[in-house]
């Protein structure tokens, strides 16, 4: 099933604030939750479409990657459902995850006399880390590898945070719903107020004998080496999202994510332009006036040979397609170019020999430069300051 634009599944607009992202979700949530649409498939696959739709949009990072890069840029699953709205996340992990869009912990109570509720999951911290490319490792893609210090499951009770296997019980106070029901008198009547339990955190069970490593938390702080990818084309500012290696959650919870920040090298050679790379190129007066050819450096290391015209002028720019950068995993534009600006070097001192030969062209109309010749570089002198 082909993915659909994430805006486009929730209804809203690309400018959507964060609280009409949520509406939008809410709505459709309920419309083709499980409690109101019992075995039907396609309501389900919708139920998660918009799970997935809302977890890349309703978090800054993971839209603004989405934005930029598109589905590519979401690095292998928007936000961990593994591409797909048939496979990666359980309805529990949706109901864990955004149970308080319907104001509990993803049952509906009123709907057909009363909706099942979840327990919840604990979800672990995402780490946020800074990487500083070179403009060849924006160029190719690199793989980059950090240590990081993190929460990692707890070897010793293997993440349940339970000592010696003895696993956990029903919470007593929610009786494993992982909410609490209060009913109390107002001005507008009786009012059902849910809220997660104190007692259990929302989870629906206990630990009674807790691991004595993890004192029942299921995590301790560990380190880890993390490969992560970086895609060509990225840019300054730019976030790559890593679904699942960030900290792990409390109990085998959900694992959080790494968000990469991108920091851009300056270039000694070339200057940036969105996908194009701008390089000048001196050329000597001879040269420019008689012309010739050069030799162009480019990214990847080689160099192209490009022909200069007689009576080159400066400030003339020459295209050479598809010599830039490629764009984010194919997202967005084409292959950038290589533009090349021309300048003339003039010496600033001459031997005694030169200057008499240049002397005698002094006179000569042919140095001077036509009207014509003016007008163009005037012309480029009005488009800089536009």
């Amino acid at each position: 099933m082909a993915k659909r634009d994430y805006y486009e599944v929730l209804g809203v607009s690309k400018g959507a604030s964060e609280d009409e992202i949520k509406k939008a979700y809410r709505k459709i949530a309920i419309k083709y939750h499980p409690d109101r649409n019992p075995g039907d498939k396609q309501a389900e696959d919708k139920f998660k479409e918009a799970a997935e739709a809302y977890d890349v949009l309703h978090d800054p990072q993971k839209r603004q990657t989405y934005d930029q890069f598109g589905f590519d840029g979401l690095s292998g699953g928007a936000g961990g459902f593994g591409g797909g709205f048939s496979g990666g996340f359980s309805m529990d992990d949706i109901f864990s995850m955004f149970g308080d869009v319907f104001g509990g912990r993803g049952g509906f109570g009123g709907f057909g006399g009363g909706g099942r509720r979840q327990p919840g999951k604990y979800r672990g911290a995402d780490l946020r880390l800074k990487v500083r490319l070179n403009l060849q490792e924006i160029a190719t893609g690199v793989t980059k590898k950090f240590k990081v210090r993190k929460d990692v499951a707890c070897e010793h009770c293997h993440g349940t945070g339970a000592e010696g296997g003895s696993g956990s019980e029903t919470c007593p106070n929610c009786h494993g719903s992982g909410v609490e029901i209060r009913t109390q008198q107002s001005i507008f009547g009786m009012m059902q107020t849910q809220t997660t339990c104190h007692v259990c955190g929302g989870e629906g069970t206990i630990i009674k004998n807790k691991c004595h490593h993890c004192h029942g938390e299921g995590i301790v702080k560990g380190e880890e080496v993390v490969e992560i990818n970086i895609p060509a084309g990225v840019a300054e500012g730019m976030v790559v999202n890593v679904p699942g290696k960030g900290n792990a959650g409390k109990h085998n919870g959900i694992t959080g994510d790494i968000q990469v920040f991108i920091e851009e090298e300056p270039n000694d050679t070339f200057v940036r332009d969105g996908n194009n790379l701008l390089y000048n190129l001196l050329l000597d007066f001879p040269t420019a006036t008689l012309g010739g050819t050069v030799d162009i450096p480019t990214i990847e290391g080689s160099t192209v040979k490009i022909k200069i015209e007689p009576g080159t002028q400066p400030g003339k720019t020459l295209r050479l397609r598809d010599k830039g950068l490629m764009p984010v995993q194919g997202y967005g534009n084409e292959k950038g170019d290589l533009i090349v600006n021309i300048s003339v070097y003039v010496p600033k001192t001459l031997s005694k020999e030169e200057k008499q030969a240049i002397e005698q062209f002094k006179d000569s109309d042919n140095f001077k430069g036509d009207s014509s010749t003016k007008q163009s570089i005037f012309q480029k002198f009005r488009n800089y300051f536009n």
